[in-house]
């Protein structure tokens, strides 16, 4: 977009389904299951057949209301549910039952951290317009029919939580920060489970772009179900420059739907944009209207889990952590239960946090797991780090001793430590006497030191850990060392 800066300025918002983590559909019994065999979980109720009602889920409420009282919204006392009339093949009641005028959730907002080309972050607050519940359509599968398309009605009546931003962002980047942080908070939420590639958590994204400096609008297109932040970022990217280009070579934005294809990293027309207007909306006669007390509310506030934001400052306020490290302990909720079981085990809270981005971490990347699947408990590397900060082991073996543990080499940093014979030489006696012996066995870095070679002494300090076979303690003989080529 390099050239595009200057000139014009991109405009995005966000729609998001969120599937609430119902066991039930959101007006029938059914069961929300995935993976069942197609139209086994579709109900008499999900396909309007004549003579059955439609009965609100009340669980699907209160996970709208969780979610309303973590942004920040206002919950309406009184909100309606419409019908939504459109025609598609997998739309078995030729409606849709939504929330239009009144939805449940309406305002909020949700920070989230930015990064930036130059390696720094930035802080981006986007508003909310609202966050409605409605249920989802069946799914057209087109792979397995010449032709033709199947229908698989499993999904219709999946109850749904569309989250709809302002138009806030104003680049790629913002958008999947964004996204990145409203499904960070759904799954600490426990609303909805966040899984991109089950359909549970995907994103529509309004994309227009104007001269930078004109207040009013250009025109916008949506581009539908992305279900991973790499195709959001590269849909909105690739958008953007189309947008643009079409704009300079004279020709007209249309406001249009479009798909993203992401074998050929492009989006394509799907059909022309359609607006409220352009679809019939009538109160649904068979929905009384949703009413929420303010006991309600206030009973779901009272069962709610603390807040990434809340536990940030709580880990910067109790745990003296920086700012970017609290950001990154809460990044999911399973992350900062094992931090604080580990922190609240050893002396040093920093020292934990360190171990737990650092070799845990890198070791789950490896492993290509998450942390609740670690084969390192919390309790086992408190045990670790604790006999690191206590001096038995240095940092160097720490490490050693970490993997064995993820190995399953032992029950305990302890048992390892014991078992390898790997407790660090805290006796000056016994340092002094095998520097001596490597003092005499290199005169000529010993030489160039005291000649003012500086790096020299690095090489005489990893040949004293090479004869303590590394289980010597690296500040007495860096300390010992020093003394004696003083002397």
């Amino acid at each position: 977009m390099t050239g595009f800066d200057m000139q014009w300025e991109v405009v995005i918002g966000l729609e998001t389904h969120a599937q609430l983590s119902t066991q039930s559909k959101i007006f029938s019994g059914a069961s929300t299951a995935f993976g069942a065999a197609p139209n086994t979980q579709a109900s008499v109720v999900d396909l309007a057949l004549p003579g059955v009602l439609p009965v609100l889920n009340e669980g699907a409420v209160e996970r709208a209301i969780r979610f309303g009282l973590a942004v920040g919204a206002t919950i309406a006392p009184r909100s309606i549910f419409a019908r939504k009339n459109y025609f598609y093949p997998d739309l078995p009641k030729g409606y849709q039952i939504s929330q239009y005028e009144i939805p449940v959730v309406q305002g909020g907002s949700l920070t989230c951290v930015v990064p930036l080309k130059n390696g720094e972050t930035a802080v981006k607050t986007v508003h909310l317009t609202r966050a409605h519940l409605e249920e989802d359509a069946g799914k057209s599968l087109h792979e397995d029919y010449s032709g033709m398309s199947g229908i698989d009605l499993n999904r219709a009546g999946t109850p749904l939580l569309e989250i709809v931003t302002e138009p806030d962002m104003r680049s790629s980047a913002e958008a999947v920060a964004y996204a990145k942080a409203l499904h960070a908070l759904v799954v600490w939420l426990g609303i909805c489970d966040g899984n991109m590639q089950e359909g549970s958590f995907r994103c529509d994204a309004n994309v227009s772009v104007r001269p930078v400096g004109q207040k009013e609008f250009g025109t916008r297109c949506e581009i539908k179900n992305l279900n991973s932040f790499k195709f959001l970022e590269k849909a909105i990217d690739y958008e953007v420059r189309r947008q643009i280009e079409l704009i300079e070579d004279g020709g007209k934005v249309v406001q249009e739907t479009r798909l993203y294809d992401p074998d050929r990293d492009e989006t394509r027309s799907m059909r022309s944009k359609e607006d409220a207007m352009d679809y019939r909306y009538f109160p649904d006669p068979d929905l009384l209207p949703l009413e929420i007390s303010p006991d309600w509310i206030a009973r779901v506030k009272t069962e709610m889990p603390e807040l990434p934001g809340a536990m940030r400052e709580r880990f910067v306020r109790e745990y003296g952590l920086g700012d970017y490290d609290a950001q990154t302990l809460t990044a999911s909720k399973p992350l900062a239960a094992y931090f604080e079981a580990v922190a609240q085990n050893v002396t040093d809270k920093k020292a934990a946090a360190n171990w737990v981005m650092g070799e845990v971490s890198a070791a789950l990347n490896e492993a290509g797991i998450e942390i609740d699947q670690a084969p390192v408990t919390a309790a086992q590397l408190a045990g670790l780090i604790a006999r690191v900060l206590d001096g038995t082991i240095n940092l160097k073996t720490g490490k050693e001793v970490f993997a064995a543990l993820w190995k399953g080499e032992g029950a305990s940093a302890d048992a390892i430590i014991d078992a390898r014979g790997l407790k660090q030489i805290s006796d000056a006696g016994a340092i002094e006497k095998l520097i001596d012996e490597v003092l005499a066995a290199n005169p000529k870095p010993v030489a160039e030191f005291k000649a003012g070679n500086e790096k020299a002494f690095n090489s005489l300090v990893g040949q004293a850990m090479k004869a303590t076979k590394g289980k010597a303690n690296p500040a007495q003989v860096n300390e010992i060392l020093r003394r004696k080529l003083a002397g």
